[in-house]
């Protein structure tokens, strides 16, 4: 229903992995909300370049999390 996607990872970065996933037509439509330690000027905007619905930097409040999350959620459901 929802990914909470890394941007720092090993192998494959967060960005790279939201265009494939977005690029896919059996789950673009899956809201992807970044999780990262980026929290330079243009860094949410790469984020969302890249595909991803939401921005969240860390470290993180988790209230902020959660409400985001239900967002997202909440939103997917109205529109099914």
């Amino acid at each position: 229903d929802l990914i909470l996607m890394d941007i720092m990872m090993p192998k494959m970065d967060g960005l790279e992995a939201t265009r494939i996933i977005k690029a896919n037509t059996k789950t673009k439509h899956i809201p992807i909300i970044a999780l990262t330690s980026y929290a330079m000027k243009g860094d949410r905007e790469k984020t969302i370049e890249a595909g991803c619905d939401g921005y969240i930097a860390k470290p993180i409040d988790i209230k902020e999390v959660l409400k985001t999350i239900e967002t997202y959620l909440t939103v997917k459901q109205v529109s099914v």
